[in-house]
């Protein structure tokens, strides 16, 4: 499973989703889009999004920190 996210280090809904994902032991690539104008921009393409986190899962991109979304596509209880 990959999973990356799209984050900024000034936002505290990118540490809930991260330490959300620890919690759970999933690994996942941190990408720091205050730092990263590329990422950016393939950030905004998936997604549509300007604003962080961004999670995308298999191909699947989740804004915001949804944990509903996050649960199924991760496929955890």
């Amino acid at each position: 499973m990959i999973v990356k996210v799209y984050s900024t280090p000034s936002c505290p809904y990118c540490d809930m989703l991260k330490d959300f994902l620890k919690k759970n032991n999933v690994k996942f690539e941190d990408i720091d889009v205050s730092r990263d104008i590329k990422a950016t921009q393939e950030m905004v393409e998936k997604s549509g999004q300007m604003g962080v986190p961004v999670t995308e899962i298999n191909g699947k991109m989740i804004v915001g920190f949804n944990v509903t979304a996050l649960k199924e596509a991760l496929k955890l209880k």
